[in-house]
């Protein structure tokens, strides 16, 4: 099958390698032409563990292009994956300038009947708001060509999003028109061979779907990282409190790690457009606003924590940083809760030494300018000469430290663990001073 994918970001990317990997012809459009150069020239705008090989298998194999030429694109596919962005308006609602524009692209220069996949995340209603724009641009053109609208949102967790892709456990399909239904189960036939995990719904369902996902994962979140809060203060310790509840089949293990904030490109914003989705049609979401409150409180708790410890004038200090992304495995330092550390820090006066796997570029374009944050070649040459360890990131080589080396290097012997890697009487036991989050 001809497939269009259009925009080159995470979703995108992996949707239309993963779509090429099983045999498809795709042609990934992107209006950036350095993106689309970096592509072309074998090299991927993102860091996404197995991409990049397969990205080239597959452009090697003739089976993924790019272009930026949209009516090229428009005329290649008889499916059309709109995967563009949808950043944040300031009111906190999603901005669908650039899946209207992929619409009215595909309105402008389709040629046969197509069907037109939403699968960026975009609030309920969007579907109409596509076909709107598709229609307008044929009328323009006095063309009679028909399509199709259907909603199959993405539920790709950054750092596993090709493994995610390839083995989903369930593929959403909102639609009303059977034929358009039938294609997506064949494009998808090759993902779910084992066992249909293909749900059929209405398009608004689907739309709110993915938003009630997230929302739903980053509830967990903010509560665990509240009942830590809690542990704090009445001598518990928050996992034993996760062993005991999560043994419980009705809640499970997923989700119930305290620390020190969640961020990304999904849960702020989606969080943020549920709940501005919520106020348009006069409804409350006292729950999820709560959510994102805590969110944003818990971001600021390793810095509390930091001032408690030393002190509010940080003047003279200087902290190693041990990751800067907002998960483990992905470059993506988007409503990071090291950025709000790192502003935190350097308000106060400190110096900072930080060493991410990936995320280093990242950071130093989001703070150019600033020569009190340095960073490090490795893990190690960040401690030298710092007071105190803070841990951001769980990447899998902070899991087990050198304690010596930790001893040797930090001024000050103290360790601040927003991620609650380590068990504290171990840490403790090795002459380290161990402040983390909800552990007794």
């Amino acid at each position: 099958m001809n497939i269009t994918v259009i925009g080159t970001g995470y979703v995108g990317l992996v949707t239309g390698t993963c779509l090429a990997e099983v045999g498809n012809d795709v042609l990934c459009l992107d209006l950036d032409p350095g993106k689309i150069a970096m592509l072309n020239d074998g090299r991927i705008p993102i860091h996404e563990p197995g991409l990049e090989e397969m990205v080239a298998r597959n452009t090697a194999a003739g089976r993924l292009r790019f272009t930026t030429d949209a009516a090229k694109a428009a005329a290649f596919g008889a499916v059309q994956f709109i995967a563009v962005g949808t950043p944040p308006g300031e009111d906190g609602s999603a901005d669908l300038q650039y899946v209207l524009c992929a619409a009215r692209n595909i309105g402008r220069h389709m040629t046969s009947h197509t069907i037109v996949v939403n699968k960026s995340t975009v609030p309920v209603g969007t579907a109409d708001a596509v076909r709107s724009a598709i229609c307008e641009e044929l009328g323009r053109r006095g063309a009679d060509i028909s399509f199709s609208v259907v909603s199959n949102p993405e539920f790709l967790k950054e750092g596993a999003a090709v493994d995610d892709f390839m083995r989903p456990d369930r593929v959403i399909i909102g639609a009303d028109d059977p034929h358009a239904v039938e294609c997506m189960r064949s494009i998808y036939s090759a993902f779910i061979r084992n066992h249909d995990r293909l749900m059929l719904m209405d398009i608004r369902s689907a739309e709110l779907t993915k938003y009630a996902a997230n929302a739903m994962l980053a509830t967990r979140i903010s509560f665990m990282n509240e009942l830590a809060n809690l542990a704090d203060k009445v001598d518990a310790d928050i996992e034993q409190v996760r062993v005991g509840i999560g043994s419980d089949p009705r809640i499970g293990f997923d989700f119930l790690y305290a620390g020190c904030g969640y961020g990304g490109s999904c849960f702020p914003k989606d969080v943020r457009a549920l709940l501005r989705m919520a106020l348009e049609n006069s409804t409350r979401l006292s729950v999820l606003k709560a959510v994102e409150e805590a969110n944003e409180a818990q971001k600021r708790l390793l810095l509390r924590k930091i001032r408690d410890r030393f002190g509010s004038d940080l003047s003279g200090r200087r902290f190693a940083m041990w990751g800067l992304a907002f998960k483990a495995n992905t470059n993506d330092m988007r409503a990071a809760t090291s950025r709000v550390l790192i502003s935190g820090l350097l308000g106060a006066g400190a110096r900072i030494t930080a060493y991410d796997p990936v995320a280093m570029p990242e950071a130093r374009r989001l703070f150019p300018k600033d020569s009190r944050l340095a960073f490090a070649a490795s893990a190690v040459e960040a401690l030298r000469d710092a007071d105190a360890l803070v841990i951001v990131t769980e990447w899998k080589e902070f899991r087990a430290p050198n304690h010596a080396v930790l001893r040797e290097l930090l001024k000050q012997r103290v360790v601040f663990d927003g991620r609650n890697l380590y068990k504290p009487a171990t840490m403790r036991a090795s002459g380290l001073e161990y402040i983390c989050i909800g552990r007794r």
